[in-house]
C-alpha cells in the first residue's frame, strides 16, 4: 500500500509538472520513470551494473542543450537498470542529443525542451563514485571498479575530473534556453 502511494505521488507531480513549469529535467532513475510514464518505455534490468566514466557523443549540434559542448565527452553512470537505447530512438516523441556505445542514452529532450532526461549523474562530485564503491566494499558487496575512474583502475589513485565542465554547461544551457526563455 506505501509503495502504490508513493508511485502515485510520483506520477502526480510528473503531471503536475506538465501544467505549471517550463521546463523538467530527470535525471537516472527519474529519467527512467519519466520515459515510462509519459511514453510507456520500460526500464530493463542490466547483466551488470552501469558503473563509471563513459563516453558519450552530440547527435545534434543543433539543439541549444548541448551548445558548448565537445563532440566527445565523458560522464559518470551508476545504475542497474536501463531503458535500451534502441527503444528510446524508435520513440518519436523523443530526440536524443547524446549517447554512448557503453552507457546508452545520456541526454533526451521531448516537446522541444519541456522534458529533458538525463540517464548519468553530470551532478557528480569527484569522489562520488569513489564513495560508492567504497561503501559498497564496506558492505561486502564485492563491487566492480568504476570503469575509466582512477588511474590505473587503482583506487588509491585520486580519480581526474573530467565531466564537471560539460555538466556545468548542461544546467546553464537549461536554465537560459528552455527555464528561463
Amino acid at each position: 500500500r506505501q509503495r502504490q502511494m508513493c508511485i502515485r505521488d510520483r506520477t502526480e507531480i510528473m503531471d503536475w509538472t506538465e501544467k505549471h513549469v517550463t521546463s523538467t529535467i530527470f535525471l537516472c532513475w527519474a529519467a527512467q520513470a519519466s520515459l515510462y510514464h509519459f511514453y510507456g518505455l520500460e526500464k530493463k534490468p542490466l547483466d551488470k551494473k552501469m558503473f563509471g566514466l563513459f563516453q558519450h557523443r552530440v547527435l545534434n549540434r543543433k539543439i541549444p542543450l548541448v551548445r558548448g559542448f565537445d563532440d566527445v565527452f565523458l560522464a559518470p553512470h551508476s545504475r542497474h537498470t536501463e531503458v535500451p537505447i534502441a527503444d528510446i530512438h524508435a520513440c518519436k516523441d523523443l530526440t536524443v542529443l547524446a549517447e554512448s556505445e557503453e552507457a546508452g542514452l545520456f541526454l533526451a529532450m521531448a516537446e522541444g525542451g519541456r522534458k529533458i532526461f538525463v540517464m548519468g549523474h553530470p551532478e557528480y562530485d569527484r569522489m562520488t563514485l569513489d564513495s560508492e564503491y567504497k561503501r559498497d566494499i564496506s558492505r561486502g558487496l564485492n563491487p566492480q571498479i568504476p570503469e575509466n575512474y582512477y588511474p590505473d583502475d587503482d583506487s588509491e589513485n585520486k580519480p581526474v575530473l573530467t565531466w564537471r565542465a560539460h555538466a556545468n554547461n548542461l544546467y546553464t544551457n537549461w536554465l537560459n534556453y528552455y527555464v528561463y526563455q
